[in-house]
């Protein structure tokens, strides 16, 4: 049971309902986090804000998915794990490469240097190397690019604190985090 209220269309106000009724309409659901966020519509915006500018980049879906699994895993969040494993078969990423990306890598070599970049700036509070942003870079990576990288890695952080701290109940078909050994 999540620690902090879920908010239903019984129990919103106005505010809150005409936000969850734009989710509805855009996805077809409300997952279970935005409920949670839209205890403070002002937080909602918020998120529903970056997201969708943050969708509108460069960066390529698959790639935004890949870091997202790579960022769950790696913070613990089952949640985010279990909306992003999802989120990304819908985007066309196989089993194996959704393994790959929850282990920080990824069968695309492009993409693994992405993925290897977001959880350095989740590892190092953002502190990464030169040499990390030049094999960006090498990758084949734009400044924008490598700025939507790090825009996504802020929000995955903030997805997976919501996820965590409520401990929302999750309403994708729950995948298991996998335990370092």
């Amino acid at each position: 049971m999540s620690r902090i209220n879920v908010v239903t269309n019984e129990t919103a106000n106005s505010e809150q309902k005409a936000l969850l009724d734009a989710i509805q309409s855009q996805l077809g659901m409300v997952p279970n986090f935005l409920k949670i966020l839209a205890n403070s519509p002002a937080a909602l915006r918020a998120f529903l804000g970056l997201h969708g500018i943050a969708g509108e980049g460069a960066l390529e879906p698959q790639t935004r998915e890949r870091i997202a699994l790579g960022l769950a895993q790696k913070n613990s969040c089952e949640y985010c794990l279990s909306a992003h494993t999802a989120i990304g078969r819908k985007a066309g990423l196989s089993t194996e490469e959704i393994t790959a990306n929850r282990a920080g890598t990824s069968q695309d070599e492009k993409a693994a240097v992405a993925v290897r970049l977001a959880r350095s700036l989740v590892e190092n509070m953002g502190e990464i190397t030169t040499a990390e942003i030049i094999e960006a870079r090498e990758a084949g990576y734009s400044d924008a690019e490598i700025v939507e990288i790090i825009t996504h890695v802020g929000m995955n952080v903030l997805t997976n604190i919501i996820g965590k701290a409520s401990r929302v109940e999750i309403d994708f078909p729950k995948v298991a985090l996998k335990i370092a050994a």
